[in-house]
């Protein structure tokens, strides 16, 4: 199975038969289509490349070429899943929520929320510096970066403050609560990466199967 491109609509929470409270994340699917196939006589590894999105104005004459090549309307954005050798995907192929069924693990990435610079507690929570004391105006600061005469420097990969968020994420082995296949979307016990209206990748769990 290749994966989907779907938007965070935002979390909510559903009752089970036993009538306990399960907190999900609701997962509108991207209009997405096969565009191309890549085969590893030609291209090295199998997969089919996905457009999703709507297009957009003043697109480069290169991706309308490209979307033209292989008889497709051209749409907003390209994503490449990996496939078995024997999978049958045609051009033009719709690939909607459907292809999920209930109960099973998916790994979601996602872009993380932006934080800017933000400083130790914030980033990596540590404790701060003591209220009381004498302390002053360290309250929120790291305290010592390193050492006196030996080795006499920081040492790479030394927590800091620094820009967090913005980066690519991944969590793993997410249970799929609920299908509407009728609305495209799909239901997804727990928390994803990103803010509301963020696009995430849907892909079989590599762990969890």
């Amino acid at each position: 199975m290749s994966g989907l491109i779907a938007r965070k609509a935002g979390m909510t929470q559903i009752f089970d038969e036993n009538g306990s409270a399960v907190p999900v994340t609701v997962l509108n699917i991207e209009v997405c289509k096969v565009i191309a196939r890549r085969t590893s006589e030609k291209d090295g590894y199998d997969a089919i490349q996905v457009g999703y999105g709507s297009a957009k104005k003043g697109e480069s004459r290169a991706i309308q070429g490209h979307f033209a090549k292989q008889g497709q309307a051209v749409m907003g954005s390209l994503k490449e899943f990996r496939i078995a050798s024997d999978a049958s995907y045609e051009l033009g192929q719709d690939l909607t929520a459907s292809m999920f069924k209930n109960g099973q693990k998916i790994d979601v990435a996602g872009v993380s929320k932006g934080h800017g610079f933000a400083g130790v507690m914030k980033r990596y929570d540590f404790a701060g510096g003591r209220a009381t004391h004498g302390a002053e105006k360290v309250h929120r600061q790291m305290g010592s970066t390193g050492q006196c005469q030996w080795p006499g420097r920081v040492f790479p990969g030394k927590k800091m403050p620094g820009h967090y968020g913005a980066a690519r994420a991944t969590v793993q082995n997410l249970e799929i609560v609920r299908i509407d296949e009728e609305a495209n979307r799909i239901l997804v016990k727990g928390a994803v990466p990103g803010a509301k209206n963020g696009l995430l990748e849907l892909r079989p769990a590599v762990k969890g199967a």
